[in-house]
């Protein structure tokens, strides 16, 4: 059985759904926050801590399931996930097509964005707590790290 996610780890997942509800509430598309199945083949079945489906990819949306690559996945690391976010999950986000893979380190308070090109990831950041990040799914709110890590 897994540990469970430390207060700290639900503070940022909390903290970023609401920044990407309010991406929803424009109408942008749709975030869901785990636990929920993201199926990407019959091997291949993740679940990320948030994820967020432009509105124009709203039809991978199943009714018990993701069926498909959401435009964008958020991972927060954990001492047992870590090695395996950074790893494993991170080549299988690209190779399956999510836009954008976001990595949240909550020991040093970074988060890096993972930005798919025809060659795999090309990673930015890690940003830190005074920068700001500029989403290229949400190009009109920038997200202030700082927002994410409050005491």
């Amino acid at each position: 059985m897994s540990p469970s996610r430390k207060p700290k780890h639900q503070q940022i997942v909390h903290r970023l759904h609401i920044w990407l509800t309010e991406r929803e509430s424009v109408g942008s598309g749709q975030v869901y926050v785990a636990p929920l199945d993201v199926v990407f083949d019959d091997s291949n079945v993740t679940e990320p801590d948030l994820l967020f489906i432009l509105t124009e990819h709203l039809h991978i949306i199943k009714e018990a399931h993701i069926q498909g690559a959401p435009d964008l996945v958020v991972e927060v690391l954990s001492p047992s996930t870590r090695e395996r976010d950074l790893g494993v999950k991170a080549h299988l986000y690209a190779r399956f097509g999510v836009q954008e893979y976001w990595i949240v380190d909550p020991e040093v308070e970074t988060l890096a964005i993972y930005h798919l090109t025809p060659d795999g990831y090309e990673v930015a950041g890690p940003f830190r707590r005074t920068e700001s990040i500029h989403s290229a799914l949400f190009s009109d709110a920038p997200l202030t790290i700082a927002e994410i890590f409050k005491p």
